[in-house]
């Protein structure tokens, strides 16, 4: 059995972990470039936990600048298997109100300026993601919310969109029109990296407002985020100490594949493949590259 590492990457107003125990800072430095910030590695109780906040210090970066190939190669070189992501949303139905969390289990991609792959040319690589979440860390971070007494929601779609704006309203209307249920800035390309990196991923999308489709709902703006971003900070934190004192000290394989998502995902033939992408590839294809 592989010993469970568990990732927590915080979004908006998730930037530190109280509780943290036999902290290290860790500066990285990836074939892809530079991480959002140093990786505090530390444990609670027996559970290995490495922190990354997305936005970097002082929330400095804007999700379309974020370096998530740098972030996810990271993550996989301290060991991580099981990674999850926290991140403010807006909501798009009356029952996921401002304070709820929603463990979102789908995506719509609306980003256009990120890179979404380690692998290009010198080495094609197509992994599955029809089910872009592991349901047995999603069905672990239910638990830590149900016992936490956490408003949530299990299951869900998320739109992601390029920002740094919010939407306009007719945007709003149609993502809602479409069923969709909440909508943020920051899970892609970063569950798409997960997934080649055969990291486990579960997302927590923390409900800010309702966006601007709601008639009674003022126009979402910085300030009004703010203000519920405090109360869901200390339910991330609490959430994320339940999680990680419950977690199982072996990882759990995932029921849709996504720890060995490379299996037969690499096209190019090995005397077709460039040696410079190859050692980049390093840490999140090396399972699956040496044994061709």
């Amino acid at each position: 059995m592989t010993k469970a590492v568990l990732g927590i990457i915080g979004g908006s107003g998730v930037y530190d972990l109280p509780g943290l125990e036999d902290v290290s800072v860790r500066e990285m430095s990836t074939p892809w470039g530079e991480p959002s910030d140093a990786l505090r590695i530390g444990r609670v109780g027996s559970t290995r936990v490495v922190f990354l906040p997305r936005h970097g210090g002082g929330h400095s970066l804007p999700p379309s600048d974020i370096n998530y190939r740098a972030n996810i190669d990271a993550m996989k070189r301290v060991g991580v298997t099981d990674l999850v992501s926290f991140s403010a949303c807006g909501s798009y139905k009356e029952d996921l109100a401002p304070g709820t969390f929603v463990l979102v289990d789908d995506f719509v991609d609306r980003t256009v300026r990120r890179q979404s792959s380690f692998f290009g040319p010198g080495c094609v690589a197509h992994v599955p993601f029809s089910h872009p979440v592991g349901p047995a860390l999603q069905e672990l971070v239910a638990r830590a919310a149900a016992a936490e007494g956490i408003p949530y929601q299990r299951g869900g779609v998320a739109v992601c969109m390029e920002g740094p704006q919010f939407s306009t309203l007719a945007e709003s209307r149609a993502y809602r029109q479409l069923g969709y249920d909440v909508v943020h800035m920051t899970s892609m390309p970063e569950a798409k990296l997960a997934r080649e990196a055969e990291i486990t991923y579960a997302v927590v999308a923390m409900v800010t407002d309702f966006d601007c489709w709601h008639p009674t709902h003022d126009t979402v703006d910085v300030a009004s985020v703010l203000k519920v971003m405090e109360a869901n900070r200390d339910k991330a934190q609490r959430l994320f100490s339940r999680l990680a004192n419950d977690f199982p000290a072996d990882h759990v394989p995932c029921p849709v594949g996504s720890d060995r998502a490379l299996d037969g995902a690499i096209l190019t033939r090995p005397e077709a493949r460039d040696p410079v992408l190859l050692a980049k590839l390093g840490a999140v294809a090396g399972r699956v590259l040496t044994a061709d």
